[in-house]
């Protein structure tokens, strides 16, 4: 079963938009289709975030939770210092769990600090793809 590991961008957009790729896979995730790997700190950053923007989505958000059997991974603080050798503090916690969870894909739309980032994806061992390219090779995948 194909792995992703979703960042708080990619669940902000699930959860916020019915209609969008990112929303599809975590359709797809809650049918066992795929696992969608998060860690405690993408909940809770997409949790605030979600409260500043657009708190009427927070409701969603505890259902989506509550539904879809995301995979919990926790990196340990070492592994989040490693991870700063790539990328800025802010975004370690995401590459070290990315890293940790041994995913296929890390699903993002972070297009300043993560997409395009070759030596960042050889770190983590997974491609970095926005929620559009990981839902087009799961459609050439089945």
């Amino acid at each position: 079963m194909t792995r992703l590991f979703f960042d708080s961008s990619a669940l902000f957009a699930g959860v916020h938009s019915i209609r969008g790729h990112a929303h599809d896979l975590l359709r797809l995730a809650s049918r066992e289709v795929i696992t969608l790997v998060v860690s405690q700190y993408v909940l809770e950053e997409t949790r605030r975030n979600l409260a500043t923007s657009v708190p009427e989505s927070l409701v969603f958000l505890d259902l989506i939770v509550k539904n879809v059997p995301f995979e919990l991974i926790q990196p340990t603080k070492r592994d989040v210092l490693a991870a700063t050798r790539y990328v800025a503090l802010k975004d370690a916690p995401i590459v070290a769990a990315a890293r940790k969870a041994k995913v296929d894909f890390l699903v993002t739309l972070d297009k300043k600090h993560l997409l395009g980032r070759p030596e960042l994806a050889r770190y983590i061992r997974a491609e970095i793809v926005t929620p559009k390219e990981a839902v087009i090779h799961l459609t050439r995948v089945s």
